[in-house]
Parts: C-alpha cells; sequence; structure tokens
C-alpha cells in the first residue's frame, strides 16, 4: 500500500500547490494520523498544509487513526467505495475527534 499512500501524499502536494483556498482550511492544523491496513501500519503528519514525517510505521499518540483492510482502502482510493458507505458498514474505522475527522475530506 505505501505507493498507493506516496500516490495520495503527491495529490495532496499538488492540491496545496494549486488551490490556495484548500491550503487556507488546512495552514494552521497540526495532527498526526495513524493507518493501520492489515498488516501494514504508516504515520504522517499534517503540518503547514503540508504532509511530512511520512513513516512505515504506526504512530500510537497519533491525533487519529484511520483503520480499513488494504482491499478496502484501495477501493477508497478507486471510487469504487464511497468513505459514507465504508464508514457506516464498519469497513472503515476511525478514531479521533469529530472535526479531525472532518478535516480528511479535504485534504484528498
Amino acid at each position: 500500500m505505501e505507493p498507493v499512500i506516496n500516490t495520495l501524499i503527491e495529490k495532496f502536494e499538488r492540491k496545496m500547490a494549486k488551490d490556495e483556498e484548500a491550503r487556507e482550511k488546512v495552514k494552521d492544523i497540526t495532527k498526526t494520523v495513524s493507518l493501520e491496513l492489515g498488516e501494514e501500519r504508516y504515520s504522517f503528519k499534517l503540518e503547514d498544509a503540508a504532509i511530512k514525517d511520512f513513516k512505515a510505521e504506526a504512530d500510537p499518540g497519533a491525533d487519529m487513526t484511520v483503520i480499513c483492510s488494504p482491499e478496502n482502502f484501495q477501493a477508497l482510493v478507486d471510487g469504487t467505495l464511497r468513505p459514507m458507505r465504508a464508514f457506516v458498514t464498519k469497513k472503515l474505522v476511525v478514531k479521533g475527534k469529530f472535526e479531525d475527522i472532518m478535516h480528511l475530506k479535504s485534504l484528498f
């Protein structure tokens, strides 16, 4: 899943470079995020409208943890699984504050 995540990070970086409104929405947010995708674990920090410190390990102190199977994560990326449907059917679990969870949508 790491190549898929790197592609999403690149997409985010392009969006921040081009979209001033999106950049304004996230510029003051500093959060750590962990991704638990089956056996794979990743983490990164969102800070200054940039994704920093991406690594292939979980961050136990993360502000937000996203839990999903690799297959469902890929379906979310491909658009064949809608985020709200994944959340309601428990194919996607997000642990964190509600306002942090809402920021996920604006990131990508």
